[in-house]
C-alpha cells in the first residue's frame, strides 16, 4: 500500500523515489515483521493461554517433552498475521507472482490451522493424514496451475552447472506440487523442539531473499548465469517478510518456549519456502538450503520403511531430532548444532550462484 500511496508522491519530492527500489522495501519489510512480532506477540500468547489452547505432547515422545505439555500452540498465526500485513504495506500488489505465493500460504495456514483446532481444541486427534495431504496438495495444484498459465518458464535448472536447462514441459506442474508439498512437510516434521524448525527457516527465507533479488534482476542474472526470471524480484520483499516475521516468532519461541507454531505456523511456513524455490527456478538449491528439513523428513521416510519391511528401526526415534535427545543430546545442543549446520548449507547454497 505504501508503494502505490507515497511512491506517485515523487514528482513533488525526490525522497519518495525510494519506494521504487526492491531493496528499500525489502529491508523495511523485514524490519515491519520484527517489529509486528514484538508488539503481538505477548498478546497473542496471554490470549493462546486463556484459550487454553496448549500443546499435547506425545505419550512415546522423550521424557524430558512432559514439561511441554500445556504450553501454548497455534503461535504460526501470527507469524503468517505478521508476513501479510508487511507485504501489504511494502509490496508491489501488481505482481501476479506475490498472489500465487499469498494463495500458497494463506491456504496452508487453512489447513494447518484446521489441524491444530481439532488436535488441541475439538480433541478429535486432528485431521487424518490422507485428507491432510490431499489438502495441501490441492491448494499445491491450484497455485502451480496458476503459475503454469502465466507462461511461466517449465525449464528446471542444477546447482552448479552453468546454462544447463531442462525444459520439463507440463511435467513441471506435477514436479512443483511435490516441491511444494513435500517442503510443506518437511518443516512441519521438523517443529519437535524450541526453535528447532524456526531457526533454519529464518536462515532458508534469508538466503530464498537474495535468491529472489539475483534471478529477479537481469544483469546480475546474467553475470551470474542464472536463469532471469522477470518480476522475481518482488519475491524478495515476501522472504523478508517471512524472515523478519520468523525472527520475531523466535523470539518468544526459543528455548524454554512461551509458545510453540504448531501447523498453523509450519506448514504455511513451508509451503512458502517450496512455492519461492520453484518461482526463482532454484527447486534443487532448496534441497541444500533446506538440508535439515531434507534430512529430518528422510529420517522419518526411512524409520518408516525399515520397520514395516524388517521390523527393525533404523533410528531411537524419528524425526532424527528425537534420536539425538534419546541418545542423551541436551536439547538446546541439538537445536544450535542444527542452526551451524543450516548457516553452512545456506553458505554452500549462496556459492552456487558463482561455483558453475
Amino acid at each position: 500500500m505504501l508503494y502505490y500511496f507515497l511512491y506517485p508522491l515523487a514528482k513533488y519530492h525526490t525522497i519518495f523515489n525510494v519506494f521504487q527500489y526492491i531493496t528499500f522495501r525489502t529491508i523495511y519489510a523485514m524490519v515491519t515483521a520484527l517489529v509486528l512480532s514484538f508488539i503481538f506477540g505477548p498478546y497473542i500468547i496471554k490470549k493462546l493461554k486463556h484459550m487454553r489452547v496448549g500443546e499435547v505432547v506425545r505419550g512415546d515422545g522423550p521424557a524430558t517433552h512432559a514439561v511441554k505439555s500445556g504450553t501454548p500452540t497455534m503461535g504460526g498465526a501470527l507469524i503468517i498475521m505478521v508476513v501479510m500485513v508487511s507485504l501489504l504495506l511494502w509490496g508491489n500488489l501488481d505482481n501476479v507472482y506475490i498472489w500465487i505465493l499469498s494463495f500458497v500460504t494463506v491456504g496452508m495456514c487453512v489447513i494447518g490451522f484446521l489441524d491444530d483446532y481439532s488436535k488441541v481444541i475439538s480433541k478429535t486427534g486432528g485431521l487424518r493424514a490422507a485428507t491432510k495431504i490431499l489438502a495441501q496438495i490441492i491448494v499445491a495444484l491450484i497455485a502451480s496451475l496458476a503459475l503454469y498459465y502465466t507462461d511461466f518458464d517449465t525449464g528446471v535448472s542444477l546447482p552448479f552447472f552453468k546454462g544447463v536447462l531442462f525444459d520439463i514441459g507440463w511435467l513441471y506442474v506435477p514436479f512443483s506440487v511435490i516441491v511444494i508439498v513435500g517442503t510443506s512437510n518437511a518443516v512441519n516434521l521438523t517443529d519437535g523442539l524450541d526453535g528447532l524448525a524456526i531457526g533454519p527457516m529464518i536462515i532458508s527465507a534469508g538466503t530464498f531473499m537474495l535468491l529472489a533479488y539475483v534471478v529477479g534482476h537481469l544483469k546480475i542474472a546474467g553475470y551470474l548465469g542464472v536463469v532471469h526470471v522477470p518480476m522475481a524480484g518482488e519475491l524478495a520483499v515476501f522472504a523478508a517478510s517471512m524472515t523478519g516475521a520468523s525472527l520475531g516468532f523466535l523470539w518468544f519461541n526459543t528455548y524454554p518456549a512461551q509458545v510453540f507454531m504448531g501447523d498453523v505456523g509450519s506448514l504455511p511456513l513451508g509451503g512458502a519456502l517450496g512455492m519461492l524455490a520453484v518461482m526463482t527456478k532454484q527447486e534443487f538449491v532448496l534441497l541444500i538450503v533446506g538440508g535439515i528439513f531434507v534430512v529430518e523428513a528422510l529420517s522419518v521416510i526411512t524409520q518408516v520403511a525399515s520397520y514395516k519391511l524388517t521390523g527393525k528401526r533404523v533410528f531411537a526415534m524419528a524425526p532424527i531430532h528425537h534420536h539425538y535427545e534419546l541418545k542423551g543430546w541436551a536439547e538446546p545442543k541439538i537445536i544450535v548444532r542444527f542452526w551451524i549446520i543450516s548457516i553452512m548449507l545456506a553458505l554452500l547454497a549462496i556459492s552456487t550462484l558463482k561455483i558453475r
